[in-house]
């Protein structure tokens, strides 16, 4: 591919990606990504051939790699740990959501592409599960599970681990709703006081209130 093509498909997926964000993926045409991105149609058939395929390579190429910044920051964080304990591996998540790598501009994207697709959801829904839920799912259940083996159900435990990164992504992406109700300032204080709050309370929802989990 030439560099002109080259560039001519990342302006595409730019575009696209802040329409689709804007929007979501159904309120959003392949002429009005056109004429934002000042190319023609035949371009996005050269390259991705469909808007669903555009769509998705909006996820394979942006969102997904995102979101595994997130994790790898959360990855570089447990490896600092020994041993590892309930309450360190909660915070080192809470961590790499409320205090990651990603730019205020880049969380509000993300934000947005993955609620719309949410509330309408397609098949890239399910290659987002694949690529980073059941991912990290896995990561939380080897860390958290040896500590909790009174949850001899696996579905209550599931729900458990689901119910932390809930409210995890909450706090993340309801950023302008937490300050309003709070008139707290989302700063590095308050994402501090935010995530030992997370922790406490993730680990009461596991049942390791009174429990020593230092």
């Amino acid at each position: 591919m030439t560099e002109n093509n080259n560039n001519t498909k990342n302006r595409i997926l730019e575009t696209a990606e802040a329409l689709f964000a804007q929007k979501g993926y159904h309120a959003v045409s392949v002429r009005e990504i056109t004429m934002a991105a000042k190319c023609n149609m035949a371009a996005v058939n050269y390259h991705f051939n469909s808007k669903k395929n555009l769509y998705m390579e909006v996820f394979r190429t942006q969102w997904v790699p995102r979101e595994l910044r997130m994790y790898e920051s959360f990855s570089k964080e447990l490896s600092k740990i020994e041993p590892h304990s309930p309450n360190l591996v909660i915070q080192a998540l809470a961590s790499a959501y409320l205090e990651g790598p990603l730019t205020n501009e880049e969380l509000k994207r993300h934000r947005q592409l993955i609620i719309r697709e949410i509330n309408n959801p397609t098949e890239v829904i399910e290659y987002v599960a694949d690529h980073t839920m059941r991912p990290l799912y896995r990561i939380l259940q080897q860390h958290l599970k040896p500590f909790f083996p009174e949850h001899s159900n696996e579905e209550s435990f599931t729900l458990d681990i689901l119910s932390i990164f809930g409210i995890l992504l909450y706090f993340n992406y309801s950023r302008p709703m937490i300050t309003h109700i709070t008139g707290e300032k989302y700063d590095n204080a308050f994402k501090t006081r935010l995530i030992t709050h997370l922790v406490r309370f993730s680990l009461n929802g596991l049942g390791a209130n009174g429990k020593d989990m230092q």
